[in-house]
């Protein structure tokens, strides 16, 4: 093994594997499911990319508790942003009116709160629900607006230099992974 290589690996630790991505994801599900009104009503949105496959496990989970599968959107949250970051992605699929509904926002990282902000801004843009709640499989602190997870995964302190890389599929896999990669100085 050359030393490039060993220096590029050492800036890369993983800290949930497979496994344990599996569990979280399940312990979410069942936090969504515990106040009263998550019984009926209840909407997924996944914020796309990031959110989206979290979105859809957790879909599943709620459907094998439940026994009733809740709707599932994705949001596409470009229009909405207040940066200069934009990229190409599939438009919004919101399954049905968010009118009177308990929507839980899903997203794989929640860092500053930029992105989760946007997201707020579009569903508002939707309809008026009931409530609106934040699931994140991932909080990383350091937080630049006043947004919190209701239904957090795992807390993760990082400083501004690391990046938290989120590998999750939309059905259990092997290399499903969340690692902090250290950014090249």
């Amino acid at each position: 093994m050359n030393s490039s290589a060993g220096a590029v690996e050492a800036k890369r630790r993983v800290l949930v594997d497979a496994g344990q991505a599996e569990r979280i994801i399940a312990r979410l599900a069942h936090q969504i499911l515990e106040p009263q009104d998550a019984q009926s009503g209840l909407c997924l949105i996944g914020i796309r990319r990031g959110g989206e496959a979290l979105a859809q496990r957790i879909a599943g989970h709620i459907e094998r508790i439940s026994g009733r599968r809740p709707p599932l959107g994705f949001l596409n949250i470009n229009l909405y942003r207040d940066d200069e970051v934009t990229r190409a992605m599939p438009e919004s699929q919101i399954p049905g009116d968010v009118n009177g509904r308990t929507v839980i926002v899903i997203d794989d990282v929640l860092y500053t709160g930029r992105t989760v902000r946007s997201a707020l801004d579009a569903v508002i843009d939707l309809g008026r629900p009931s409530a609106v709640r934040l699931c994140v499989l991932i909080d990383r602190g350091l937080r630049e607006l006043p947004v919190q997870g209701d239904y957090v995964g795992r807390f993760i302190a990082t400083t501004p230099d690391e990046r938290v890389a989120v590998r999750l599929a939309s059905q259990p896999a092997q290399d499903d992974e969340v690692a902090i990669v250290a950014d090249a100085s």
